[in-house]
């Protein structure tokens, strides 16, 4: 007989990531145990999980608070768009403070809840709640240092949150070293989610770890969240999993000679590109030459800063000749520059993806990547790229990034240690000879098509970039200034070659021509002694014919002929 696997019933909370995290939401019907220190966001992800389920599940809420008025609850969300007001007139929210004094908490005989039962158990009724939000226990079982008491309440709270059907978050302050003041909550509770705001390299992060979660599968990992205008987001925001679709699709980089090198087509579209290299060596000119051909296409560019305002970078783009003002004037290039030291790298994270969903960008430029490296969080960094790039991917979104190495160091290896997450990566470099730095521009890898492995010069002109082929010859490679003067004794050699070619065919025909007038001459000459050959030789016929006739005369006189012997027509 085949066992069928029953899940877990949840309760979604409408909150960006986490329902991914944890399999689809907390617990229903279970109380669930938000813990953390000061200023890391329970309270917030309390009551946006009320105001999603009221919004976007039907599920109205009940918000019990022990430290803060339900007067001042209510502004201190309105700036998130949360209308707490709105939500308690059409009876889906309703909010109710109790404020404990521990004076009149006394350990007398047996200890209950009831009064706190009745009231939420009212607060529940009158409007059919289906969440609940308990914010803080500390506050509620502060006068209690019997931990025996304690753990009784604690229980019997969470068996009449159950027996009541509701879906239940439990706020609680982090101890010294148990993950609640009283260090029991976490036992009782069905679910236990740690909050922890962080500060390290004077930038402060936010991290969430599911560390338990009974009966169901969850990330295990800690995952950093953001606090902004629309709540809280939790990363990643879509899954690691490598299911992403890969395009054949090929889309040019904007360099004509670059295409070549790439099989002849440019990059695939949805592909990761990197562009590494020392400083100066052309890094954003090529970045900027892929967004100004993305953008003649009609595709729209995003275009993340990390070290220059737009207005430089396209001042400094307009001295290679490329106009990126009249991208940004239609709409198409949209430029996004902040400091990386600004803000955490999950709230850069979040800032891209909400650029991103709206902008709605086909292609996306981060320049550079390597300045969200501060100090020793390079794990951090990569953890954050690769989310990016998988994100990218999953949008058919063609990212490009720079990447600045340091001078001295290995030129195959990026600060961000990303290169095995990168489709192409182009490497930029300097290359010193006779006294002058020039620029070499190579493949590294490509994947999925043929590129070329031959470096190429690199120049920087007025009409933008330009590649050439570099010299290798008996003294190796050469560049700028060596290569020009190499190519000016290579023609000069060539030119010599054409001269003395050219002197050789003037003198065979100077002796084609005397040879021909010899000819000639002799030609005359025999054409002379050929007509007085033939009279001599006419001459000496007829003498002989005369001869002949002369001597028949004689011989017919002496016989006495009486005729004399007279010439035929043809002796005459």
């Amino acid at each position: 007989m085949s066992y069928t696997r029953r899940q877990l019933a949840k309760a979604p909370t409408g909150i960006q990531g986490l329902d991914e995290i944890t399999g689809g939401g907390l617990p229903k019907g279970r109380p669930t145990l938000i813990c953390g220190n000061t200023g890391c966001g329970k309270t917030l992800l309390a009551i946006e999980f009320l105001v999603r389920g009221a919004t976007q599940f039907n599920e109205p809420g009940v918000f019990m608070a022990f430290e803060e008025t339900g007067k001042d609850l209510i502004q201190n969300v309105a700036s998130l768009g949360f209308d707490l007001k709105g939500l308690i007139a059409r009876k889906k929210l309703a909010l109710d403070s109790v404020y404990i004094e521990r004076s009149e908490i006394e350990e007398s005989g047996e200890y209950d809840l009831e009064g706190l039962f009745i009231r939420l158990g009212q607060a529940i009724d009158s409007i059919g709640a289906k969440r609940v939000v308990l914010d803080t226990i500390e506050s509620l079982f502060a006068g209690l240092p019997n931990p025996l008491i304690l753990r009784a309440e604690l229980r019997r709270l969470f068996r009449w949150l159950k027996a009541k059907g509701v879906t239940a978050i439990v706020t609680g302050e982090t101890g010294q070293e148990t993950l609640t003041r009283q260090g029991l909550e976490e036992y009782v509770s069905d679910c236990v989610i740690v909050l922890d705001h962080r500060v390290s390299e004077q930038v402060s992060s936010r991290r969430l770890r599911v560390v338990k979660y009974r009966g169901s599968t969850h990330g295990t990992n800690e995952y950093p969240f953001l606090i902004d205008e629309d709540g809280i987001s939790v990363l990643p925001i879509t899954s690691l999993g490598l299911q992403q679709t890969a395009s054949s699709r090929r889309i040019p980089t904007g360099v004509a000679r670059l295409d070549a090198m790439l099989g002849g087509a440019g990059y695939f579209r949805g592909s990761s590109v990197l562009i590494s290299g020392t400083a100066g060596t052309g890094k954003s000119s090529l970045a900027a030459h892929f967004a100004e051909a993305a953008c003649r296409r009609g595709e729209k560019v995003l275009f993340f800063a990390f070290e220059e305002s737009p207005c430089q970078i396209m001042r400094n783009m307009g001295s290679i000749g490329i106009d990126l003002q009249p991208w940004v004037k239609k709409g198409l290039l949209q430029f996004q520059a902040t400091r990386p030291t600004f803000t955490g790298l999950e709230r850069h994270l979040a800032t891209i993806h909400k650029a991103i969903n709206v902008f709605k960008p086909e292609v996306v430029i981060v320049d550079p990547l390597n300045s969200f490296i501060i100090g020793s969080n390079e794990i951090e960094v990569k953890s954050m790229l690769m989310r990016l790039m998988d994100f990218l991917k999953m949008k058919q979104i063609t990212g490009l990034f720079t990447s600045l190495t340091t001078s001295g160091g290995s030129l195959e290896q990026s600060e961000a240690a990303i290169s095995s997450l990168i489709d192409t990566w182009l490497l930029v470099r300097d290359i010193e000879f006779g006294g002058e730095r020039n620029r070499g521009l190579s493949i590294l890898k490509s994947r999925g098509m043929v590129h070329s492995n031959q470096i190429r010069e690199f120049l920087l002109t007025d009409h933008g970039v330009e590649l050439r082929d570099v010299y290798v010859g008996a003294s190796g490679m050469l560049t700028g200034s060596a290569r020009l003067t190499q190519e000016a004794q290579e023609k000069a050699a060539i030119l010599g070659h054409d001269q003395e070619a050219d002197f050789r065919r003037i003198e065979l025909e100077r002796k084609r021509t005397t040879l021909e007038a010899k000819i000639a001459v002799m030609r005359a000459e025999f054409a002379m002694e050929e007509i007085a050959s033939v009279k001599i030789i006419g001459q000496e016929k007829a003498e002989k014919t005369q001869l002949l006739h002369d001597r028949a005369d004689m011989g017919l006189s002496r016989q006495a002929d009486a005729k004399p012997n007279k010439r035929t027509r043809d002796e005459e």
